[in-house]
């Protein structure tokens, strides 16, 4: 009886052991199946693979279907430039969707801005019997519209893209931010950014208002200084070439002194797929000394008037060369 007692006791202390291990093994398997394979780290993996610009992975795990886009922002410096912006995220926690389905919302900032996005995820097959596995039910990713100015090139998120006919258009994850903008020695767009949050958001297209820039601007109004101030050297009334002009009954008794009082305003725009300025004034003032064929008396002149002109600009990779055009 005594053996029996104790061998009754053994098997129990056994079996509380095993079933011990057993509620443990439950409790880890539990513990480990919603941290590590649930729907929340399928969304974690993917927001690593955007910051980490790995396009094909990302790609992989959103499901997501390609657009007839360029993919220059889908992988590298592009894609993980556009989550630079993205801060404070938090990935909340799984709700229940309906038919099996689980949503999980991220919660993050763009420039000190709220913003949220919204996975749906389906179950997939087990992995080792026990383990789960969640994969994004597919979607399309969105697209931006670019269109620039007078150029056939711009970047986005620092990527140098082309742009045929001045437009074109960039599949991009989500979530996201992505800056278009056009630089060059001679002109610029400002930067113009756009954040998308989901795949069926309407991406506002971007459009870039290229304009001179101060380089361009400067080597103009310097070619046009140079030019008036070479025909205020002239010593006659009417200046070969030159918009100033002015006219007398009289005789002209003195040397004739031209002076520039103010240099034209420069203007450029586009038009027609060129660069034009706009129409161009200079203030100048002229003295001289004239008898009055009648009364034989010698008095001085002083007259100051705006002169109109125009001219064309020819532009050749970072110069340009200006063409004053003066009618009569």
């Amino acid at each position: 009886m005594k053996n029996g007692a104790k061998l009754i006791k053994i098997g129990a202390a056994w079996l509380l052991v095993l079933m011990t291990v057993i509620v443990a093994a439950i409790v880890t398997i539990t513990v480990v199946n919603t941290s590590s394979f649930g729907p929340q780290e399928t969304v974690r993996n993917y927001l690593h693979a955007l910051r980490d610009g790995d396009g094909s992975k990302a790609l992989g795990l959103l499901n997501a279907r390609l657009p007839g886009a360029n993919a220059a922002v889908l992988d590298g410096p592009g894609l993980a430039k556009s989550q630079e912006d993205l801060k404070s995220i938090n990935v909340g926690e799984p709700v229940d969707a309906g038919d099996g389905h689980k949503s999980v919302t991220i919660d993050y900032t763009v420039d000190e801005s709220p913003q949220s996005t919204n996975f749906l995820l389906e179950p997939g097959p087990k992995h080792w019997l026990f383990f789960d596995s969640w994969s994004m039910v597919p979607t399309t990713l969105p697209v931006i519209n670019v269109t620039v100015v007078n150029a056939n090139q711009a970047s986005v998120n620092g990527v140098h893209v082309n742009m045929p006919a001045g437009k074109n258009s960039f599949a991009a994850f989500y979530p996201g931010s992505y800056t278009a903008e056009y630089r060059s020695a001679l002109f610029a767009a400002p930067a113009v950014t756009r954040t998308i949050t989901s795949p069926s958001e309407s991406v506002p297209a971007v459009a870039l208002a290229t304009g001179p820039t101060s380089e361009l601007l400067s080597q103009v109004d310097a070619t046009l200084h140079k030019y008036l101030d070479a025909c205020a050297t002239a010593t006659v009334l009417m200046p070969t070439d030159c918009p100033m002009s002015a006219a007398t009954n009289n005789r002209v008794t003195s040397p004739v002194k031209w002076t520039v009082l103010d240099y034209p305003t420069v203007t450029i725009t586009p038009y027609g797929g060129k660069w034009i300025m706009a129409p161009l004034s200079v203030k100048a003032q002229v003295e001289y000394q004239e008898q009055n064929l009648f009364t034989g008396v010698v008095a001085p002149v002083q007259t100051a008037e705006d002169f109109g002109f125009t001219a064309k600009l020819s532009i050749s990779a970072d110069t340009v060369s200006v063409t004053p055009v003066v009618s009569y």
